[in-house]
């Protein structure tokens, strides 16, 4: 699969995003619960890697949330691939990222509307498993984007990148921080996050490594994606944790939060952090010393990439099927692999060095 570096982040991205991203992408569902589904994802019939694209298809985007910036900027992203394969985009959603019943009437809805395909970024692995699997009976094509269903409830999902990428190299970004010593916690979402418990599951497998021998997590906390809740988390960490020597929080809102609460206290500096966040969330932390190096994907991207898989699926090119190719324009050609999972690829690290060369 040849992947796409985010450093071509274009100033488009500026004007639907700010500095208030609430990053509900990092929310979720749980590991265990989308282990509960038996079966992989749900390609049916024969792919024909060489039929036309086809014109004038409906594409509907239903994020977690509307009016969310970080949704804003991937379903944009997923306006422009749709709509330059000559079909037509819609977006629809609840406003409530925790809206899930939402979410199944909106699933309902465009499915008796006959789109061809739905891009859902799910709030639950198994809530929408009902409504999808109807709308597949139906023939539309169901593509998963940031956050997972259960694999048999969709075609493809389009991922961030990989899981495993993405949990490990926060670790490895934390630990060089602190000279790989002392103590150290998560600051996560919700505990009922798919794409944030794999990633913390890949983060403990990491610390296995004999070259940790000296780093003790400490524990995992939970900021629920809520900047209040999150700050107030950090604070609770440090005043459990006196000892504590590093954060990683692997959620744009609980990055912003703690580095909010690090900058004015004594412990910015001293206390390193970092996990997922924007380089406009965070490039005032990295300056003041706050944070030294943080990574994430590039959301216009994954959306982008969600509207091409949705438009390969609806043309009859792709099933879902592991080892499946499609192109996806400027983005490259993507293999679809286990489970019909399709990685956006590596996350870029943002420091001090290249910050300012992006604008999201």
């Amino acid at each position: 699969m040849r992947t796409s570096s985010i450093r071509r982040t274009c100033a488009a991205l500026a004007a639907a995003t700010s500095l208030a991203l609430a990053v509900t992408a990092c929310g979720g569902t749980t590991k265990s619960d989308v282990k509960k589904e038996s079966g992989s994802a749900a390609p049916a019939g024969e792919a024909d890697p060489n039929a036309p694209t086809k014109k004038g298809l409906t594409v509907g985007f239903l994020p977690k949330q509307v009016n969310n910036p970080y949704f804003t900027t991937a379903d944009k992203g997923g306006q422009k691939a749709v709509e330059a394969l000559g079909s037509t985009f819609k977006e629809v959603g609840p406003t409530s990222a925790t809206d899930t019943s939402g979410q199944v009437s909106y699933v309902n809805t465009l499915t008796q509307q006959q789109v061809d395909a739905i891009a859902v970024s799910a709030q639950d692995p198994g809530a929408l498993c009902t409504a999808l699997k109807q709308a597949m009976k139906n023939g539309v094509k169901i593509v998963t984007y940031d956050s997972d269903t259960k694999p048999g409830c969709r075609n493809v999902f389009v991922s961030q990148a990989g899981a495993e990428d993405l949990g490990r190299t926060q670790i490895q970004l934390l630990a060089e921080q602190i000279g790989y010593k002392g103590e150290i916690a998560i600051l996560s979402a919700a505990q009922t996050a798919t794409n944030q418990n794999l990633w913390i599951d890949y983060m403990k497998d990491e610390l296995k490594d004999p070259k940790y021998k000296d780093v003790k997590l400490v524990k995992v906390a939970y900021g629920n994606d809520d900047a209040q809740q999150s700050f107030q988390q950090t604070q609770g960490l440090l005043q459990e944790y006196p000892k504590l020597a590093g954060i990683v929080s692997p959620t744009t809102v609980g990055i912003k939060a703690a580095a909010q609460y690090l900058s004015g206290s004594k412990y910015r500096g001293k206390v390193k952090l970092s996990g997922l966040g924007t380089p406009n969330d965070l490039r005032s932390y990295v300056k003041n010393g706050t944070v030294e190096a943080f990574e994430l994907w590039d959301p216009a991207k994954l959306g982008e990439l969600a509207g091409h898989a949705s438009v390969a699926l609806a043309s009859g090119q792709i099933t879902g099927k592991e080892g499946q190719t499609f192109e996806a324009g400027e983005l490259g050609t993507y293999t679809i692999g286990k489970d019909g999972v399709v990685d956006l690829g590596k996350p870029t690290v943002f420091d001090k060095d290249n910050i300012d060369d992006f604008d999201f």
